[in-house]
């Protein structure tokens, strides 16, 4: 793992905090976004993030992946800022990924509208299941990162997102057929 000597130091240098920042600020950015739902308050969380990272650093043993120590302490802040009377939230999640690199530009208008959809749907499960959801989807975590970083049980991890899923099916159809 390309993090993995940072479990033996105890201070990060400006450099090497550049680097993290470059290598997982988008991320960290997404899941702050995803729990809060605000763009702006999730730049705020992603950078006090890095800010922790560079005090903190000598707290990171190892035992987890780097990225799942992050998101923990991503998901501590936001929701703390949530709990804070300053949060509020705004504007649903803009940024959808396309994986394809040649379509028509009526296909990728579709699939551009069906992703905002999709997005749209994530954004109003509750943070629970939206949660689990963006960190399976967005992050790819496996089941134990992701009850790592929520610090719960893996069987309520999977329970979670096997219920994201059929409620965002369950939203999807009923919008299909109206």
């Amino acid at each position: 793992m390309e993090t993995e000597y940072l479990k033996d130091i105890d201070d990060v240098d400006s450099t090497e905090l550049y680097n993290l920042m470059n290598q997982y600020g988008d991320d960290v950015w997404r899941y702050a976004y995803a729990i809060t739902k605000n763009k702006e308050q999730s730049k705020d969380i992603a950078q006090e993030v890095f800010i922790k990272v560079h005090s903190h650093l000598h707290t990171y043993r190892g035992q987890s992946s780097f990225k799942t120590w992050l998101f923990a302490i991503t998901r501590n802040i936001a929701i703390n800022e949530m709990r804070s009377g300053y949060f509020r939230k705004v504007l649903l999640f803009g940024n959808v990924r396309n994986t394809r690199t040649e379509q028509s530009a009526e296909g990728t208008y579709i699939g551009i509208q069906g992703a905002a959809v999709i997005r749209s749907i994530i954004m109003g499960l509750s943070r629970k299941l939206r949660e689990v959801l963006i960190l399976d989807l967005d992050h790819e975590l496996t089941i134990q990162e992701m009850a790592d970083v929520l610090g719960i049980p893996q069987g309520t991890v999977k329970s979670r997102l096997n219920r994201a899923r059929k409620k965002v099916e369950k939203i999807w159809r009923e919008m299909e057929n109206e």
